[in-house]
């Protein structure tokens, strides 16, 4: 009888934080990329809005929709058995009332099958996330580089370097934690700011370009297996050049149709002699 696979939950986490075991997280937006980073046991799936960027080839993360996040999270969900998925919850769709907040949120989980929901902002969504949390829906918040500002911040700019700023960050983290928020992102943060608010929270803190300091990491999948080539991020290693090997792979495959080598009889199916005699003779 094979063993029941049991899923990650929001309160494996914050043990892991307490066990001093790092956490990791990384992007999927699809079934097949799903199943690939559950077998490998990463507990953490986000279906990040960055598919706006590296999956649908728009400039930034705000067009993204709700809708769009739901039917990517839905083949994510199904590729998945072990890693706890959470879904991103995209630009306007939290921000104008509670009501709205809630009403999306409970479309991750009802829809699409996720187990939490991910809210860009501190202090200013806090409200939101207590909401949400009391409905019975774990959030994850993401405080500094939140992508879905980027008009506001004019382009991908470090944030937290001055005192003032550093200082509304950890009372933004602070405040997601007061919450109820499980867990807290942490994108290009100074790395000394995000270890010194790492030690002050109790809830874990997952970084993107903020450093070793926090208490797990996050990376975007396309960026780390180096099929994104439009931009890449400062923070990001490239563990392999998965677009290049693709390149090479297409035009050989190219230059083998083109010059008759590819199929071969190794790709092929027969058909029984007799009735391809028969069907020859066939005047018809």
């Amino acid at each position: 009888m094979t063993p029941t696979v049991r899923r990650v939950t929001i309160n494996d986490i914050p043990e892991m934080k307490r066990k001093g075991e790092k956490i990791t997280m990384l992007t999927a937006y699809d079934y097949p990329t799903a199943r690939i980073v559950d077998k490998c046991g990463i507990p953490l799936i986000l279906v990040g809005d960055s598919l706006g960027n590296v999956i649908l080839g728009y400039e930034n993360t705000i067009p993204v929709t709700m809708d769009v996040m739901i039917h990517h999270t839905k083949a994510v969900v199904r590729g998945t058995e072990h890693a706890l998925v959470i879904g991103d919850m995209p630009f306007m769709t939290y921000h104008i009332s509670v009501e709205d907040a809630l009403r999306n949120a409970a479309r991750f989980i009802q829809e699409a099958g996720t187990q939490a929901v991910k809210l860009e902002g501190g202090a200013t969504v806090a409200d939101k996330v207590r909401r949400i949390v009391e409905c019975g829906i774990p959030v994850m918040g993401h405080i500094g580089l939140t992508p879905q500002s980027i008009n506001q911040f004019g382009g991908h700019k470090i944030q937290g370097k001055t005192a003032e700023a550093a200082k509304k960050l950890l009372d933004d983290a602070l405040a997601l934690e007061q919450a109820g928020a499980f867990a807290v992102v942490f994108e290009t943060i100074p790395a000394p700011l995000a270890t010194l608010i790492t030690q002050k929270l109790k809830i874990p803190t997952i970084g993107i370009g903020a450093g070793a300091g926090c208490d797990g990491q996050v990376q975007v999948i396309n960026d780390i297996l180096g099929m994104f080539s439009d931009f890449i991020p400062k923070h990001a290693k490239q563990y392999a050049k998965l677009g290049d090997i693709m390149s090479s792979t297409l035009a050989e495959y190219f230059e083998d149709v083109k010059a008759g080598r590819f199929p071969t009889e190794q790709q092929s199916f027969p058909m029984d002699e007799t009735a391809l005699k028969e069907l020859k003779a066939d005047k018809n």
